[in-house]
């Protein structure tokens, strides 16, 4: 079962960097809703790995592999060695203004959505429904595509709740950016001095036959591991890779302060 888990996680991953290395435009992808959010998914650098589904139609171990490589993104906000946040910035003219204004726009994008039920009608997909996550990300793979290109704040990539029983509770919103952007980019989206985007970094693939290693308690390899440089991952046999998955921010706009709006620590805190 390890070994399954391990392994289905590997090819997950190394197809997810393969894939984000291609730049060239291409069609989107077939909705899928055990698909990654987060994950390159074509051109938008964003989502879903073309061809791959986990989950409920798979068999137990594929599924708890899905959930492993979940758990593995939600810890993205311990601020590691496999993290990197952009730096806030000094407020410029206009940043609060244009912050207030995607706001709102996520705020008017969502609200319709509070009914979780309207957001599959609407084509939203659940990663990993039948396996409790603190966040499901319910993704709009068509906007994933289209934030490769251009920025709608009235269309994020995910939509995120919190599960409640049966219920699911509509908490913020989800925006991505390609990995390929630089901070000056990122920051014509959503200003830097207002909002921090993190992405994952320092990845080393475990060689051939080493793949339970990834489960191990204090692994070598993956988003957990002890491993951080090209040099490191070179003398252990790993395949080395800078950055795996894209840009993304978390947004809450049914707070009342800004500080809640764009609070890191509640990214913290939904991570854990």
């Amino acid at each position: 079962m390890r070994d399954r888990i391990a392994i289905l996680l590997s090819l997950f991953l190394s197809a997810g960097v393969m894939w984000s290395q291609q730049q060239a435009p291409a069609s989107a992808p077939a909705n899928s809703q055990q698909s990654m959010p987060g994950m390159d998914m074509s051109t938008h650098d964003m989502s879903n790995m073309k061809g791959m589904s986990m989950g409920a139609d798979k068999g137990d171990g594929d599924s708890d592999a899905g959930a492993h490589a979940m758990h593995s993104m939600e810890g993205h906000m311990d601020m590691g060695p496999h993290m990197k946040m952009t730096a806030l910035r000094q407020p410029q003219p206009g940043d609060a203004e244009r912050a207030k204004q995607i706001v709102e726009s996520a705020r008017k994008a969502s609200e319709k959505y509070i009914d979780y039920h309207a957001a599959l009608n609407d084509g939203y997909k659940i990663f990993l429904p039948n396996f409790p996550q603190k966040i499901y990300h319910f993704t709009n793979y068509q906007y994933g595509f289209e934030a490769a290109f251009s920025f709608n704040p009235e269309h994020p990539t995910s939509l995120l709740y919190e599960k409640h029983g049966d219920d699911y509770k509509l908490i913020g919103v989800m925006y991505t950016a390609p990995k390929r952007f630089g901070e000056d980019e990122l920051d014509q989206r959503i200003p830097l001095s207002i909002a921090q985007w993190h992405e994952h970094v320092n990845f080393c693939t475990a060689p051939p036959g080493r793949n339970g290693e990834y489960l191990a308690p204090h692994p070598q390899f993956g988003l957990k591991g002890s491993i951080t440089t090209q040099e490191a991952c070179d003398a252990a046999g790993g395949t080395f890779h800078p950055v795996i998955f894209n840009w993304m921010v978390h947004v809450y706009p049914f707070e009342k302060n800004q500080a809640s709006i764009w609070s890191v620590d509640r990214q913290h805190g939904d991570a854990d």
